[in-house]
């Protein structure tokens, strides 16, 4: 799953060996010594703060030179049961706190993915003032994303997902590509993948606390990043300050099969779309009613199954339909609806076998997924997914899955149920994955409309995380919230808690005019 750009102008041996059970699940209750109070921080030197740009090319660096952030790197274990063995750095970035007299602390930014950079996090401090003059901002390209150590999978795609298509023959040639993706990882750098985990993120994260000279870190994590966050504060939750969770995912079902569950939410909020577009029809020609524009949606899904869509100079077949629409639905705004409508305009063309030209949005996203250009959080995001929890090594475990939802999910349950390369990882996990339960207090947010990660599973997490209250965004079709639905109740509540420590004496509901917010 794409992680959330926030910013854009904006399993032998020792029961337990260094905190890490050898068997089982990791103890839901157990703090965590592998951190930064064990041997990893005897390594840390002082960070060495420095200017962010690396080069004349490096737009970023640029970007965060102009908004006095400084970057620097930490040193941290590869095996944090090894602590004496081979280390890794991870690239860090801040923005100091703009009122010094009243600074609090340490605010850690993740954006998601997951394998998705978080450097350019502090920039959201522009979006944040309350926030940014109360602490420092701090962005963490995780381990081996980004600047940090890299990884090297030989992909020429930009992520795994596709769709399985209709039948048995489409499944099969999509399992070949998922062995193919895991072969790449294989040849690159495999002595890294099982050490690519979200419990040694969080490590990493405890090693920059100390490294910072914080008692505590607040932290802000979008979408995997409430994954992440509540992986730390069940690992080190005396060191958690405020924390905040946008958009959570299921814990339970955190993993390869993360979106396994998302089907119904995605075909609502196609829905919501669709009736965008019927109100639009004048300008985009998909139909002037909710229905004849999903059916439009269908006649593309079912040419592109019997012969791949002519787009530019891209061949747009049935795994790749469905993969399109979920990525475009991450946003309910009038321009991003705006946008896909244009680009299901031009596959609508395709396919009634009209030469079609795709507008730059599409042919950059083709681009991607056909070359493997551009920031491919999949690819890095992979080795995480794969790290965190073993899954069936049967692709027929998967087709069988498929069939039994096809009659009810038959555009996306292809999509979110498919086979990963996961299946066919050369590694194991190095640890069993974390169940997540505790009393930590904490802040999460997220839209009922979700299609990423859809509202049971957000629910999941604030059951599990019994010192949480909730805030919800209703009518909402949209992936991330805070600072990016333009709610003023939701940012409210959250610059409230962040700022003056209040959480709600209960869950609470946000509305949207209209249901929308776009």
């Amino acid at each position: 799953m794409r992680g959330r750009r926030i910013v854009t102008a904006v399993a032998a041996g020792a029961a337990l060996v260094a905190g890490i059970p050898a068997t089982g699940q990791a103890s839901a209750g157990a703090v965590d010594h592998t951190g930064a109070d064990g041997p990893a921080l005897s390594q840390q030197r002082p960070i060495d703060w420095h200017g962010c740009r690396t080069g004349p090319a490096d737009e970023l660096g640029g970007a965060l030179d102009a908004a006095k952030a400084r970057c620097g790197t930490i040193t941290v274990p590869l095996d944090y049961r090894l602590p004496g063995g081979r280390t890794i750095t991870i690239a860090i970035s801040r923005i100091k706190a703009t009122d010094p007299g009243r600074r609090r602390g340490a605010l850690l930014i993740n954006p998601g993915g997951p394998g998705a950079t978080g450097v350019e996090q502090v920039l959201l401090n522009q979006n944040m003032p309350a926030v940014a003059a109360r602490y420092d901002l701090i962005g963490m390209d995780p381990r081996f994303v980004g600047r940090s150590t890299p990884m090297r999978c030989r992909w020429t795609t930009d992520t795994f997902l596709r769709s399985a298509g209709p039948n048995r023959r489409t499944f099969d040639d999509g399992v070949a590509l998922m062995r193919k993706l895991a072969a790449g990882c294989a040849q690159g750098d495999r002595d890294l993948l099982p050490h690519a985990s979200t419990r040694n993120t969080a490590r990493d994260m405890d090693v920059i606390r100390a490294a910072l000279g914080e008692p505590k870190l607040s932290y802000l994590g979008y979408s995997y990043g409430t994954y992440l966050g509540a992986v730390y504060t069940q690992m080190f939750g005396a060191r958690a300050d405020r924390v905040v969770l946008d958009s959570a995912v299921d814990p339970g079902v955190y993993g390869p099969g993360l979106i396994s569950r998302n089907a119904p939410a995605i075909t609502a909020a196609l829905r919501r779309w669709a009736g965008w577009a019927a109100d639009h029809d004048d300008e985009y020609g998909l139909g002037d009613t909710t229905a004849e524009v999903l059916a439009t949606v269908d006649r593309i899904d079912r040419a592109a199954a019997r012969r791949p869509l002519r787009v530019g100079a891209y061949r747009i077949d049935a795994h790749v339909v469905p993969y399109l629409l979920f990525v475009r639905l991450y946003d309910d705004s009038a321009e991003a609806y705006a946008g896909l409508a244009a680009e299901a305009r031009v596959l609508a063309a395709a396919a009634r076998g009209a030469a079609s030209v795709p507008p730059p949005s599409l042919k950059e996203f083709l681009a991607g997924l056909f070359t493997g250009a551009g920031a491919a959080t999949d690819r890095a995001g992979a080795p995480i997914l794969c790290a965190d929890r073993a899954v069936s090594r049967d692709p027929g475990t998967y087709f069988r899955d498929i069939q039994a939802h096809r009659a009810d999910e038959p555009l996306f349950g292809p999509l979110t149920r498919n086979i990963t390369p996961c299946a066919f990882w050369p590694t194991a996990p190095a640890e069993p994955a974390t169940t997540v339960g505790n009393h930590v207090p904490m802040l999460i947010v997220g839209a009922d409309g979700d299609p990423a990660t859809p509202y049971p599973g957000q629910r999941a997490m604030r059951r599990a995380l019994t010192g949480s209250r909730m805030v919800t965004l209703s009518g909402a079709f949209r992936h991330g919230v805070y600072l990016a639905a333009g709610n003023t109740c939701v940012d409210a509540t959250v610059d409230r808690y962040l700022v003056d420590g209040v959480l709600p004496g209960g869950d609470v509901t946000c509305g949207t005019p209209g249901g929308t917010t776009g």
